[in-house]
């Protein structure tokens, strides 16, 4: 998989425009992020749907905290109608700086994420469900026929990048270091170890954020953004694997949730840049995606992207060219 992840912090049209621009550029997947700060994906995915004839679509990545997960799983059955079976279901544990605002941090956990997707299995499948766990269906089912849809885990922490490897098709895992590919593909063998011969191949894919632009001082000026977030969620193994200061990343994490993004943004530090975004210009970028591939089966190109997205789009897109095996 060659995917990129477009963020709607862009009006949709514009949104439209970029998916556009990836498909030409030769990326096989599109990912639209999911905050409920930003404008909703699946309006723009299903107009993607429209106007495109191969490359897959799917939010990346929903929760199911925001959406009821059997609300969820017609959602994701609609694009794939939509989009002729071109449906990818991602789906994670949220960001938990904008969970924070709804009430909801508490809420995230492995359980129901894996509850989520397998009620939508079952619903995508045709079956009425009952389901009392992390949420309830009492004899819920779909009034329409839906194909199989490919689920992707979005998560990093050991549980979850397991569970993945045992349950789901792929894991996204968000991460742009090659450490923390190579950690997250030992956690992902412990799981494929108690994997289901039926489930077929599992599909590593490195959720990196990528800033690129011919001016390496501007891209990476263009990830503090980014960079702010992934710095904010990040568990305390990743902040040590990588020597970074907690308290830096938690002033960063206080100040997102306040709406504080200039302040969080701010105190991004160089060395977070490099631990959680491959930032530069082309053979850098370049050099990064090979050394993650060396763990990863597949990569996404995730926000920033880079200063001048329509440009970034095309250099990231050669730049995978160059990098896959092969």
């Amino acid at each position: 998989m060659r995917a990129i992840e477009l963020t709607p912090e862009h009006p949709t049209e514009r949104l439209v425009e970029l998916g556009l621009e990836a498909d030409r550029a030769g990326f096989d997947t599109v990912f639209a992020s999911h905050h409920y700060n930003n404008r909703d994906p699946f309006a723009a995915l299903a107009v993607l749907a429209e106007r495109t004839d191969e490359i897959r679509l799917g939010p990346g990545v929903t929760n199911p905290y925001e959406t009821h997960p059997v609300t969820l799983a017609s959602r994701v059955a609609t694009l794939d109608e939509l989009a002729d079976g071109r449906a990818v279901f991602g789906v994670g544990p949220g960001d938990p700086s904008t969970l924070r605002n709804l009430g909801l941090e508490d809420e995230r956990g492995l359980r129901s994420v894996l509850e989520s997707f397998q009620v939508a299995r079952r619903l995508w499948d045709g079956e009425r469900v009952d389901h009392d766990g992390t949420f309830v269906a009492r004899d819920a089912g779909l009034n329409y026929a839906v194909g199989e849809i490919p689920v992707y885990v979005g998560g990093e922490g050991p549980g979850m990048c397991r569970m993945a490897a045992k349950h789901a098709d792929g894991l996204l895992y968000n991460g742009s270091h090659p450490d923390d590919l190579a950690w997250a593909a030992e956690r992902v063998a412990e799981g494929l170890d108690d994997r289901p011969a039926e489930r077929g191949e599992f599909d590593l894919a490195a959720y990196a954020s990528v800033s690129i632009a011919e001016d390496a001082t501007a891209a990476r000026e263009a990830a503090r953004p980014p960079v702010a977030f992934i710095a904010a969620g990040a568990p305390p193994p990743v902040v040590e694997r990588h020597g970074l200061d907690a308290d830096r990343a938690d002033t960063i994490g206080d100040a997102l949730a306040a709406g504080e993004f200039s302040i969080a943004f701010d105190r991004v530090s160089d060395a977070m840049i490099d631990a959680f975004c491959i930032a530069g210009e082309p053979d850098t970028v370049e050099s990064r995606l090979r050394a993650v591939l060396e763990y990863a089966d597949s990569v996404v190109i995730g926000a920033p992207l880079g200063p001048d997205p329509d440009e970034a789009i095309r250099l990231a897109g050669a730049a995978c060219d160059r990098s896959f095996p092969g």
